[in-house]
């Protein structure tokens, strides 16, 4: 078998990673112990890509939880799922980050970093065939940021030859609990742009639209925003946990989503998203669907698709589905929008169906897309940064942990960079037309 380790690092981190596993737990039949309650025949067919079987026959979570106070993990240990997790994973350390990105990174972090790799070690030793890494982690506080791209990078180093896939959850103005986000957000992102195989970036912004536009929440919480994104994780992660008409593995998804090494940060959206109550006046159908999923409302970050053109888009249909009405469906879109996508990738919507629908609904559908429009997410954090960067606000603070400013500006351009990039793309077809016709 192909196997996962899950890593979650910071109080966000833990929080939508402990969701995950209540949701992915639920989907194959495992309750709050570990052990097995589940109805279905294919529940266990490829229980062991996330799941360790214990010698009493329990299953436990190939998962590290990280953390460098011990609040977060005194609460999950308190919570339902405290003991479906193996008590040695989790690790913690007392004196906390303070939303610093250099705390988790450089000083507190590099302290407990050996302890949690021992960890990680001890599950790539179990495993028969490690297929990579998840981590899921927050771009704007000290913990997640700082620490979960040090995690990132040494296990870099360590397994250089397996897929490393991050669930980063970037900070947004409009949600905001600190003043540094832009500074964390953007050491992070230079991290993540050279040591991350795939970045499926979550937005706080729009998970909150979510909930108050579609969702119809009044005061929307964290476990509201949680609930979202596992589901968008647990739909993503289909095709590796359960046998489905086409197989993928992270290392085909990144395969057929990842035209150029930098480009790696994808969009996530999920269909259907319905207003409480309203479940049982709608019926789903495939075009339903795949309009929900291609719509921005449905997005889980605040960028609109239409800003920009798609390179590559994977997705993801769970339910009792037939594959030519999908490969319809799809083909149908791309005709009707041909200039959101770009010309010169043909055929660049990858498609995979699972016969397992969610716990919850008959049917759904979840979108990964990579688009060039990701780089008004990038802009927004570019533009704050500036901002504290040209007046060095709240500079001592990093540099007291031995960073240096050079550091700053290294990140800074690395992202500016990336926008570039990101740029070139969406109009690289036109501009090569008119190249053309000079020269013709």
């Amino acid at each position: 078998m192909r196997e996962i380790i899950h890593l979650q690092s910071g109080q966000c981190g833990n929080q939508i990673g402990t969701k995950f596993w209540e949701v992915i737990s639920e989907e194959h039949g495992i309750n709050n112990l570990g052990q097995y309650t589940g109805t279905r025949d294919n529940q266990l067919d490829r229980i062991s890509v996330y799941y360790n079987e214990s010698s009493t026959k329990q299953y436990v979570p190939r998962a590290v939880l990280v953390d460098l106070e011990p609040g977060t993990m005194d609460t999950l240990r308190s919570g339902p799922l405290g003991s479906l997790f193996r008590p040695d994973n989790y690790v913690f350390g007392q004196s906390g980050a303070g939303n610093n990105w250099a705390k988790g990174h450089y000083t507190e972090g590099a302290e407990l970093i050996e302890n949690v790799m021992d960890c990680v070690r001890r599950e790539a030793e179990k495993s028969n065939c490690l297929q990579g890494f998840q981590i899921t982690h927050s771009l704007g506080g000290g913990t997640g940021a700082g620490m979960g791209t040090l995690l990132v990078s040494k296990i870099r180093e360590e397994f250089p030859d397996r897929m490393m896939c991050t669930f980063s959850v970037v900070p947004s103005p409009k949600v905001s609990d600190t003043v540094v986000e832009p500074y964390n957000a953007t050491l992070s992102i230079h991290q993540l742009v050279e040591n991350a195989d795939e970045t499926f970036c979550i937005d706080n912004e729009a998970l909150y639209n979510i909930c108050f536009n579609i969702l119809k929440l009044k005061n929307p919480g964290y476990a509201d925003l949680n609930r979202l994104v596992s589901l968008v994780m647990s739909g993503v992660t289909t095709c590796l946990r359960f046998p489905g008409q086409l197989n993928a593995d992270l290392r085909k998804l990144a395969v057929n989503m990842i035209p150029f090494p930098r480009l790696h940060f994808f969009m996530i959206g999920f269909a259907p998203l319905i207003a409480e109550g309203m479940a049982s006046y709608r019926s789903y159908s495939v075009s339903e669907l795949t309009q929900q999923m291609f719509d921005s409302k449905n997005m889980m970050a605040a960028s609109d698709p239409k800003h920009g053109r798609y390179l590559t888009v994977a997705a993801i249909f769970r339910g009792n589905i037939s594959m030519k009405d999908v490969d319809e469906q799809l083909h149908t879109i791309q005709n009707r929008n041909a200039s959101n996508f770009v010309e010169w990738i043909p055929n660049n919507v990858k498609t995979a169906v699972c016969d397992i629908p969610p716990s919850t609904l008959d049917m759904s559908a979840t979108f990964i897309g990579n688009t060039t429009a990701i780089q008004e997410l990038f802009k927004r954090i570019a533009e704050q940064f500036q901002l504290m960067f040209r007046r060095k606000a709240f500079l001592h603070w990093y540099t007291q942990e031995g960073m240096d400013e050079m550091e700053f500006t290294e990140a800074e351009s690395n992202m500016n960079d990336l926008l570039n990039e990101y740029q070139q793309y969406t109009y690289a077809s036109i501009e090569e037309e008119i190249v053309s016709e000079q020269l013709g």
